[in-house]
């Protein structure tokens, strides 16, 4: 009841202030009112309200050193660091107990990146506090910015003990667990939290995620479970739980622990994507389609939705279907690698050679340097009698595989096709020497060549 008080106390103060502002009536505030209100607008982001308010309360308390301390903070809001400081040894000669004092040049060192000089003040604030928590976290961050992530660790843990609910501190312990490789010891350190805060479900929550990162999939289905028992309506919970569980082929509690994120919030295109794809693992596929195009409808820029309704109808060889779609996909995109690649490779099916020659050459202009996707471009040159053009694009691609047997004997191959015997000795003497048992590649794509006594020769030369 008390705390209601409090709050209807200071609501009545900001709409006095307010109220004030809009008549130009000069009305009296105490000076903690004041605080109140500065802080609040600060906090708000409405920097000119809280200077405004700032302003009329030291006109009215001047001697007050609460509002001094606001005028700090504002000062140090607005990197006015100096005068801040000045004020601040002012009021320490007044009042040398104060732990805002000591807060308040902990942040004044740690602007100016002196954050060992920021840890000793606040390491003195503790002496004064009783606010221990909040001087803990901040030591904490001061470490984190120190890039010390053990002792800020260490610090967050304090914070914690002093206040259990202190929801940033928890995130800032696992984030340093994290940073530090140390998952397992995170899930220990969560595991005693929860066995004095049964009902927190962030701690639940990481504890999944952790788990889940260790690819302990069970344990981490566990662990979002009692996340969403403590709160029914965590989004983010039910989405992990969702993609643990088809980490362990339970697809059919997957669709609906995403179901359960798009009752609470928006659908999400991520969350549609899956539910498709979990129904396409249970061969309704009727269904499976039905979630891939409401996927591409939520978000038509989201290329994993089309190339998943592309990919489903490559699976089902309904290659006319598919081409369709990476077209679709390719008029919202036509940058996008992964869409011209399968564009390739579905002209390739249906026997369109030139168009996949195409499609493959695209897909390299947009940053797909995938090995596959250089040799099944070469490998169709090669099929139109575009040998030159091959062999160029096979140079370009040794810049970034240099050491690739695969490059070495296409090149082989078609330098012997345009009578470059000299070049086709280099490249196959150079496939043989990073990979000899995988010679009867040429065999596989140049069988003329392979029969050559120029080929067998070689082999001979190296054998020996």
């Amino acid at each position: 009841m008390q705390l209601s008080n409090e709050e209807e106390d200071y609501n009545l103060s900001l709409s006095k202030f307010e109220s004030m502002l809009k008549t130009n009536k000069v009305l009296f505030f105490d000076s903690e009112e004041f605080e109140e209100i500065v802080l609040h607008y600060l906090d708000m982001g409405k920097v000119a309200l809280a200077k405004k308010a700032l302003k009329l309360a030291l006109e009215q308390h001047p001697k007050s050193t609460g509002l001094r301390l606001v005028q700090v903070e504002m000062m140090v809001y607005d990197n006015k660091l100096d005068p801040a400081e000045k004020l601040l040894n002012e009021l320490y000669a007044i009042e040398p107990n104060n732990e805002e004092i000591y807060i308040q040049k902990a942040s004044i060192y740690s602007k100016r990146d002196n954050h060992e000089k920021a840890v000793e003040l606040l390491k003195t604030a503790l002496d004064y506090t009783d606010d221990y928590a909040d001087v803990y976290n901040l030591i904490g961050m001061e470490y984190l910015f120190m890039d010390n992530l053990e002792l800020a660790k260490e610090n967050f843990m304090k914070c914690l003990e002093e206040d259990p609910e202190d929801q940033t501190a928890l995130y800032n312990v696992v984030y340093c667990f994290e940073f530090l490789d140390q998952n397992i010891e995170a899930i220990a350190y969560l595991n005693s939290y929860v066995d004095t805060n049964p009902y927190s479900e962030i701690a639940w929550h990481q504890i999944g995620r952790l788990h889940y990162g260790l690819k302990e999939y069970s344990e981490a289905v566990r662990a979002f479970e009692f996340a969403t028992y403590t709160d029914d309506e965590f989004v983010g919970a039910f989405m992990e739980m969702g993609k643990a569980q088809e980490r362990l082929k339970m697809y059919s509690e997957a669709i609906e622990s995403y179901n359960r994120t798009i009752e609470l919030d928006d659908p999400t295109s991520y969350a549609l994507l899956r539910i498709g794809k979990c129904y396409e693992k249970l061969g309704k596929k009727a269904l499976a389609i039905k979630f891939y195009n409401r996927t591409v409808h939520e978000d038509p820029l989201l290329d994993k939705g089309w190339i998943a309704i592309t990919d489903y109808y490559v699976r089902q060889k309904n290659y006319q279907k598919a081409l369709y779609y990476v077209n679709k996909a390719l008029s919202i995109d036509n940058e996008n690698c992964l869409y011209w690649k399968r564009f390739a490779s579905i002209n390739k099916s249906l026997h369109l050679f030139e168009e996949a020659e195409y499609g493959y050459r695209k897909a390299v202009e947009y940053g797909d340097y995938s090995l596959d996707t250089w040799l099944f471009w070469v490998d169709i040159l090669q099929f139109l009698g575009e040998f030159e053009s091959g062999i160029q694009t096979l140079l370009q691609a040794a810049e970034y595989f240099p050491e690739e047997y695969e490059i070495e004997y296409r090149l082989a191959g078609l330098y012997y096709l345009i009578m470059e015997h000299e070049k086709m000795a280099f490249h196959f003497c150079n496939g043989l020497r990073l990979n000899y048992e995988k010679r009867t590649v040429i065999k596989d794509l140049f069988p003329t060549v392979w029969e050559s006594q120029m080929i067998k020769n070689l082999i001979i030369q190296f054998k020996k």
